[in-house]
């Protein structure tokens, strides 16, 4: 599977952005997709992960903030962003973990279980 992540850009606070991830290959739903971020010296950390069977879960900092979705139709996962905060600035990137089996959450979290990373897209939040 390769991803294609998209629609990063400028927006002010408050304001809302709709992230994309693009997979061709495999279908979406035969594995787990994770977003994480990356601001400017900071490591990599996770946002948000729909599993195979379309749980999610979301990071503390963005929850209830942020949505992520499947779309099996058009085989993408979109991260739907609201309420942006000038802290959400960062390079966004898209992951699949292709594992068979169950994985944990605490696993799910982890950027070395996702073998397979978009090229990212950047968000950019003004105050």
């Amino acid at each position: 599977v390769q991803l294609q992540a998209s629609g990063g850009g400028l927006v002010q606070a408050g304001g809302s952005l709709r992230l994309s991830c693009a997979a061709s290959g495999r279908t979406g739903s035969s594995y787990n997709t994770g977003w994480f971020r990356q601001a400017p010296g900071k490591e990599r950390e996770f946002v948000a992960v729909i599993r195979r069977n379309s749980a999610t879960s979301y990071a503390d900092s963005v929850k209830g903030r942020f949505t992520i979705s499947r779309d099996n139709a058009k085989n993408t996962v979109d991260l739907l962003l609201n309420s942006l905060k000038p802290e959400d600035t960062a390079v966004y990137y898209c992951a699949a973990d292709q594992f068979a089996g169950l994985r944990s959450w605490f696993q799910l979290l982890q950027p070395n279980t996702y073998g397979v990373w978009g090229q990212g897209t950047q968000v950019t939040v003004s105050s």
